[in-house]
């Protein structure tokens, strides 16, 4: 599907992808890091969390974040081959894109959210663009060597936890914790920082944080770039525009699922089990889903595109969000720390994992309201507009009847 020189498959995929970012990463705006890998350090009071933890984890956990790395790569591909097309130097048009969106990514992790990717997305997309050139089969190679990578990373780092801890440690709940718990400590310290100052939560960013955007590459650029590269794949392929038969899509959807959703239900089993332990969350929720999670965002590409392929209303809505993406992802994360931190609402670990989606589904709504409308009248989403002005170096037409501004 196309519209106006665009994708429009994409863009219903992108918007799937942001809002099922949010969906996951809520817990990380509104709980402390212990509590988002664990969730008996917080915010697990009753079977209705513990059932929305465990859809979350097999079902939007990484997937997204995935699917969304996947979409990078294919728009990066798409931008590149657009500037050789018009004669532009593609190298000078990608990486001064990366530049801006490093920035962006900088600002976005010091001065509002700890949990950025731009950084990472630029990072990773500067050593992406080397690649771009090659066939959609060196393409897969290369990306599933980074993926097997990636898990060894995590499986190597299970070791030493395997066998420092013999037993689980399960933190107790809010109002009993013990000052030996060190999970519990760690608690209290996040929820009276992001309870408190934005001064303070940018000190702690600065200090405590500083090379935070660092350990993010090294922790999970493998991974990261081997996405984009499956990206660029299934772009040069068809598979992620919706050029496959329709039966080909059924079948990865189906076989996807069938053999995903077991497997990740044994996973939050396992973890459940273990009661969260520090080895099993780095050998089952790190490690194990590394290695799963190509099967479960294949099967949600051809999912989504068997969905949306007739349109609709509803469809139009999330392609529109999709196109403005950027803004919807940096917007999410201006809104949600206005209401999660102490600077705004100050809801920060109050509300349980079930409660969470009272948050999550209106903001879900209000990028389906805003984005169709915004942009049957401007070109761009807000920071879209700012990030290719930028990246361009003169501000870009941004009303469609073509007036500047």
């Amino acid at each position: 599907m196309t519209g106006s020189g665009r994708i429009v498959t994409l863009d219903i995929l992108r918007g799937v992808a942001v809002m099922g970012i949010l969906a996951i990463n809520i817990a990380a705006f509104a709980l402390p890091l212990d509590a988002y890998l664990n969730p008996r350090a917080l915010g697990l009071e009753s079977d209705a969390d513990l059932l929305s933890w465990a859809a979350s984890f097999v079902l939007i956990e990484g997937k997204m974040r995935g699917l969304f790395s996947l979409l990078f790569g294919a728009s990066m591909l798409l931008v590149i081959e657009r500037a050789e097309a018009a004669g532009e130097p593609s190298d000078k048009v990608h990486f001064r894109r990366m530049g801006w969106l490093l920035l962006f990514g900088l600002l976005h992790y010091y001065f509002i959210w700890h949990g950025d990717i731009l950084t990472l997305y630029a990072a990773v997309g500067i050593v992406a663009w080397f690649l771009h050139g090659s066939s959609p089969r060196a393409l897969v190679r290369v990306a599933i060597a980074l993926i097997l990578l990636q898990f060894l990373l995590f499986a190597l780092l299970a070791l030493p936890a395997t066998g420092l801890l013999a037993g689980p440690q399960t933190p107790p709940m809010p109002g009993q914790a013990s000052a030996g718990s060190a999970i519990a400590s760690r608690v209290a310290e996040a929820v009276a920082l992001y309870r408190g100052s934005y001064g303070g939560i940018v000190h702690h960013q600065f200090t405590d944080g500083l090379y935070g955007p660092i350990d993010s590459i090294l922790l999970n650029g493998a991974e990261t770039l081997g996405y984009m590269l499956l990206g660029m794949a299934a772009l040069k392929t068809g598979f992620i525009t919706g050029s496959w038969s329709l039966r080909r899509y059924r079948q990865i959807a189906a076989a996807g699922f069938a053999m995903g959703i077991p497997l990740g239900s044994l996973l939050a089993l396992g973890l459940i089990r273990e009661q969260f332990s520090n080895p099993a969350i780095i050998s089952l929720n790190l490690a194990a889903t590394t290695l799963l999670r190509p099967i479960m965002i294949f099967a949600t590409i051809a999912l989504i595109i068997l969905a949306t392929r007739r349109g609709g209303a509803l469809t139009d809505r999330i392609a529109a969000a999709g196109r403005a993406a950027f803004t919807n992802y940096l917007g999410t994360s201006i809104l949600m720390t206005a209401l999660f931190y102490g600077y705004g609402l100050g809801l920060f670990g109050k509300l349980s994992r079930a409660e969470l989606w009272l948050v999550v589904v209106p903001a879900w709504m209000l990028m389906l309201l805003w984005s169709k409308p915004w942009l049957e009248r401007y070109r761009y989403g807000p920071f879209e507009w700012l990030w290719r002005s930028l990246a361009r170096g003169r501000p870009q037409p941004m009303r469609k009847n073509g007036v500047t501004g």
